[in-house]
């Protein structure tokens, strides 16, 4: 086996005095996906901004590439190639679809994701690169920013929620682009709350429960059954 892009450690992970993350593991190889899964609440989106580096953890939690990061700040992580789209999108509403995903390649890491490259992954982004961001639909702001990360030419993409408040064609319409993505060498982990949209894309699936593990194992082995004990804490 290749050594892993991504390897976290018994991570724990919280906002000041509450614990949302209970010793959480997870392995992430090159050029694979991993679905990371649960209900509401149970520590998804702090495990990938704790991978990010928006939530700090201890060095040798989060070792990327073979290095401790753990405590690095977030823009240390992004010049190193860990990118996350975040939930809600964030955009910056002050600027064009163009300006916005221009603003991703900033750092200018070398990698085969261009303006024109999104623009061709994307091309209902293609013919609105000059309006603002506002003007856009829930969908396209979500290719926005898809792209925008895809921009800094990351070895990791992490995606917060892509299906969120969008319609199921819309859904559909970007999950399709992701095996273009992991075909330019990107590894991806995505946390979903559609799970049959999430374990069909991925290789790998992780089920969080109240912070914790509740179950791991190759997607296409989960049986609905583990994962809806996983997912609820039944037994």
């Amino acid at each position: 086996m290749p050594e892993p892009l991504l390897q976290v450690r018994a991570l724990d992970a919280g906002y000041g005095d509450f614990q949302a993350l209970f010793g959480v593991s997870l392995t992430v190889q090159p050029g694979q996906v991993v679905a990371v899964i649960g209900a509401n609440g149970a520590g998804k989106s702090t495990l990938l901004q704790s991978i990010a580096g928006l939530i700090r953890s201890r060095r040798d939690a989060i070792v990327f590439a073979g290095e401790p990061v753990g405590d690095l700040p977030a823009h240390v992580r992004l010049a190193r190639g860990i990118a996350l789209v975040p939930e809600g999108r964030r955009l910056f509403p002050s600027l064009s679809v163009e300006e916005n995903l221009v603003i991703g390649g900033q750092l200018r890491r070398p990698g085969p994701w261009t303006l024109d490259r999104i623009l061709e992954l994307f091309p209902a982004l293609a013919e609105r690169r000059a309006l603002p961001s506002t003007s856009l639909s829930g969908g396209q702001q979500q290719m926005v920013a898809i792209g925008r990360a895809l921009m800094s030419n990351p070895k990791l993409l992490l995606c917060d929620e892509i299906s969120l408040g969008l319609a199921p064609i819309v859904v559909r319409d970007i999950y399709v682009r992701l095996p273009a993505i992991v075909r330019e060498g990107q590894s991806l982990v995505i946390v979903e709350q559609d799970i049959a949209r999430a374990l069909d894309a991925a290789d790998q699936a992780y089920c969080l429960q109240e912070g914790r593990v509740a179950l791991a194992g190759a997607a296409a082995a989960l049986t609905r059954e583990s994962i809806s004990a996983a997912y609820f804490g039944v037994s």
